[in-house]
């Protein structure tokens, strides 16, 4: 079966106190059951497949999200912030501008 989207949630855990953090220590889980939720909510489940990720490289800005083939990558995502990527992005098309990822943090 061919879905239309993918979205990866990492769900990488560091040890507590390791000066990058980790996508799991900030609720990642929790995130990425809002969004198994939502597209069973929406009847999406022929179109959107939510998937667990190990580490994306991404755990200062994390939680991270990637939804493919739209290579579109979220950050600093909450459980809050699911309904809208799914509304706006997933059924809509638009990518939630404001929790797109910033990745001038790798210049430095």
């Amino acid at each position: 079966m061919r879905f239309e989207r993918y979205v990866f949630i990492c769900q990488n855990q560091r040890d507590p106190g390791h000066p990058r953090g980790s996508c799991g220590q900030r609720g990642s889980l929790e995130i990425l059951e809002e969004f198994k939720h939502l597209v069973k909510e929406y009847r999406l489940q022929l179109k959107i497949r939510v998937n667990k990720a190990g580490c994306m490289e991404l755990c200062e800005i994390g939680p991270s999200i990637l939804i493919v083939p739209d290579n579109v990558w979220y950050q600093k995502v909450t459980p809050g912030d699911v309904r809208e990527i799914v509304e706006k992005h997933l059924i809509g098309g638009e990518p939630v501008e404001r929790l797109k990822a910033d990745f001038s943090f790798w210049k430095k």
